[in-house]
């Protein structure tokens, strides 16, 4: 799976810039938003939005999101090269909720670097987080693969519906992450990733199969699979800032253990809550509570999980999240090579290592 996606990155990167270019011009802003009333300022466009966008995308990042999608495509028949435009919808998407995610959680540092708020302010880093929420609509007001209109209209729908339920995940985030007890069950933060970020999964599988004119049972089943795979990727997410963080402790000072400083309630903590001790309960509580917390105190968070077997609690979940992913596609007639990929991306999406 690594190698598709290398293989597919500089060619998603090319077609974000067709939408968003890295040096905007007043010829770009008129052809893409139309006329202007009275004048364009290309400049403070370029500082306010494409400058932050790209320094983003340029950190780093997977674009597994429109990998999955080009593989899905080619899976229905068609030449996944004439819909890369549409790759780009979820994979900018995806970043624009990184951003706004990162003011939201008054984040520090994303992919190795500061979180875009901390360089541009907040003011423009949330504008340019909410204008990647609608950017990628263009794709289908430009409609470059010439779609029946009932398609686009499918697509529209399927895209405003998948969205207000990725904004119910992040309520219940942001909820979860204000509170000072860790009052939530599994079955709900399950049900939080399938709405943040299994929502977003769901747009590629459900995009690609609206797209090619796939049947509803079709669209369902891919849906499934890539909703289960976001969640087990989430969880595997988590399980990785737990890992690296056991093993840099002391030395990088705030670049381990974020998820604990942020007081973020995972799955693995809300596993150690259940079943540790309570005097380990209330000291993993307070810690989590606490405005700021020291590197020590960080380590002992992270040892509790550990000695109450959460992450490898967590690991089992995400374990099972991706043999059901694989069991819902058992039906949709792939061809062996794209079942190879779709099968090698369940298990990249946990063992990744970064």
């Amino acid at each position: 799976m690594r190698e598709t996606l290398a293989d597919w990155r500089p060619a998603i990167d090319e077609a974000i810039a067709d939408l968003v270019p890295r040096e905007i011009d007043a010829d770009y802003l008129e052809s893409f938003f139309g006329p202007p009333t009275y004048e364009y300022d290309p400049a403070g466009i370029q500082r306010a939005l494409a400058t932050p966008l790209w320094d983003l995308l340029d950190r780093g990042g997977k674009r597994w999101r429109a990998v999955l999608f080009l593989v899905f495509v080619e899976g229905f028949g068609e030449d996944p090269a004439e819909y890369l435009p549409y790759a780009c919808i979820p994979e900018i998407l995806h970043n624009g909720t990184i951003i706004v995610d990162d003011v939201e959680d008054g984040a520090t540092i994303r992919r190795g670097e500061p979180a875009l708020h901390r360089i541009y302010g907040r003011d423009i880093a949330l504008n340019a987080g909410n204008a990647m929420y609608f950017l990628p609509l263009k794709v289908l007001t430009r409609d470059p693969a010439d779609l029946p209109a009932e398609r686009r209209l499918a697509a529209y729908e399927m895209l405003m519906h998948e969205l207000n339920r990725t904004h119910l995940g992040q309520g219940m985030d942001i909820c979860w992450h204000n509170e000072r007890e860790v009052r939530i069950s599994t079955e709900q933060y399950l049900e939080m990733c399938a709405c943040k970020t299994g929502c977003l999964g769901r747009i590629v599988a459900r995009l690609a199969a609206i797209i090619t004119a796939q049947p509803p049972e079709v669209e369902e089943a891919v849906a499934e699979y890539a909703e289960l795979t976001a969640v087990a990727f989430q969880i595997g997410d988590d399980i990785l800032d737990v890992e690296h963080s056991l093993g840099r402790a002391g030395e990088f000072g705030k670049a381990f253990g974020n998820d604990i400083r942020e007081g973020k309630k995972t799955l693995m903590v809300i596993h150690a809550m259940q079943t540790s001790e309570p005097e380990r309960v209330r000291r993993l509580q307070a810690i989590l509570e606490a405005e700021d917390n020291t590197d020590d105190e960080i380590g002992e968070a992270l040892s509790i999980l550990e000695d109450a077997g959460s992450i490898e609690y967590a690991r089992e979940r995400a374990l099972e999240l991706a043999a059901d992913a694989r069991a819902a596609i058992d039906d949709v007639d792939f061809d062996a090579e794209t079942t190879r990929k779709l099968e090698e991306f369940t298990e990249f999406v946990i063992e990744r290592d970064e």
